[in-house]
């Protein structure tokens, strides 16, 4: 078994025409000849391009982001941090002594009594209210709920005697002498009536149908069969021929039209199609094709010749920075190195050390002060608070009754009885 991978197989080139090859080294020199310029010109706009952002860009904007955090940025941090948050804090102060703590005091030495005795005062109310429900109205209620249904079964046994009484006479007053009318006069009255409304209902549809039957037999023999003729004796035959002359028009029509396209057809393939088909054939398809290899030829050649141009622009960039390099780096690095040097160290050990020592003392000299400072401010405050709300109160002591916790076990305490403190 095989274990290296086998390396892919280049891909045949298919073979190329005599116009590339014949082409492709005129093309190549004389694009080479215009693009080394081209590409020498934009390695030095590259060069200077990045020279100018590393010298001038770059410091230009940390200089202006710079000017722009101490023009916008540090007077509003100032202003935030030593003059809005001093003033809150002290209008907080205020609020909390003005407002806060008397309102508290009001809530806890007035509120919560009053709100208790309102609370005890209406408990007792409400006991005694519940009291006089209790042992009053309720026995009252229920002596009143006795009388009520007493008076209300009274008046239900009369109602139902008075209406016995009332039903009895409506019955026999009444309702025997209707129903003694409805079946012996109403009742054979009404059947009078209908037999008599069913011999004449009779007599009419007897006529009606007569007359219906006259009336059909007239309108057949008259119109109904007179329009039949005419439709299976005239009408049919002649919408039969106006048919079949339609049909034969039609036919001349298309047969027309069939041939008209025909001919279009050929004319239009033989004066358009063809020649336009010859015309891409064997002019269009091979100038195209000519255009597609100079056009593939110049645009490699343009590639070569940007990567030739490269290599040379590279070679040039690199002698030009050998010769600067020889003719201003080393010089000054000289100078900087046997001179500058030196005289910076003297500089530095003489002037720069004596004035940093003398800064940081004036510095720690102005801290100490601005700490004493402080430190007299805040005793005054506390003075102040305590000359006007008086002495804070101490948290009292309360003795627990549960024997205290065991200390916490230490590298320097023991358990055992021997080595005990």
């Amino acid at each position: 078994m095989d274990l290296e991978k086998p390396s892919p197989q280049p891909q045949p080139q298919p073979p190329e025409g005599c116009l590339a090859v014949a082409i492709r080294i005129p093309v190549r020199i004389v694009v080479l000849v215009l693009v080394v310029p081209v590409r020498v010109l934009w390695d030095a706009l590259v060069v200077v391009g990045r020279f100018l952002n590393d010298v001038v860009l770059r410091p230009l904007g940390r200089a202006l982001l710079w000017i722009g955090r101490a023009v916008f940025v540090w007077p509003f941090v100032g202003l935030w941090r030593y003059l809005l948050v001093p003033l809150a804090k002290g209008l907080g102060w205020l609020g909390h002594v003005l407002v806060v703590v008397p309102l508290v005091w009001l809530y806890r030495y007035l509120l919560t009594p009053l709100g208790h005795a309102l609370a005890w005062g209406t408990r007792g109310i409400g006991a005694a209210l519940a009291w006089v429900y209790a042992r009053v109205l309720t026995p009252i209620g229920h002596g009143v709920m006795w009388v009520l249904r007493g008076v209300g079964a009274g008046f239900a046994a009369l109602g139902a005697g008075t209406y016995a009484v009332v039903a009895w006479l409506v019955r026999y007053l009444l309702g025997v002498p209707a129903v003694r009318v409805y079946e012996w006069v109403l009742a054979p009255v009404g059947r009078a009536i209908a037999w008599c409304a069913k011999g004449l209902v009779w007599c009419l549809s007897m006529l009606v149908t007569g007359v219906g039957v006259a009336l059909y037999w007239i309108t057949r023999v008259l119109l109904v069969l007179p329009a039949l003729a005419v439709w299976r004796w005239i009408l049919t035959p002649v919408g039969r021929a106006i048919a079949w002359c339609g049909k034969g028009l039609v036919w001349c029509l298309s047969m027309l039209v069939t041939g008209v396209g025909v001919a279009l057809y050929w004319i239009t393939r033989v004066l358009l199609v063809l020649p336009a088909l010859a015309v891409w054939r064997w002019i269009l398809a091979p100038v195209g094709r000519a255009i597609a290899v100079v056009a593939r030829e110049i645009g490699e050649a343009l590639g070569h010749a940007w990567r030739i141009a490269g290599h040379i622009s590279l070679a040039v960039g690199r002698f030009l920075g050998t010769l600067f390099r020889w003719i201003f780096v080393e010089p000054v690095r000289w100078v900087y190195r046997t001179v500058l040097t030196p005289v910076g160290h003297v500089v530095r050990d003489t002037v720069l050390r004596p004035a940093a020592e003398a800064a940081r003392s004036v510095g720690r000299a102005t801290r100490q002060a601005l700490a004493a400072a402080r430190e007299s401010v805040r005793q005054a405050r506390a003075d102040f608070r305590r000359m006007v709300f008086g002495e804070p109160r101490q948290p009292q002591v309360v003795e627990r009754r549960e024997p205290e916790a065991r200390e916490t076990r230490t590298l320097g305490s023991s358990t055992t009885a021997l080595t005990k403190d």
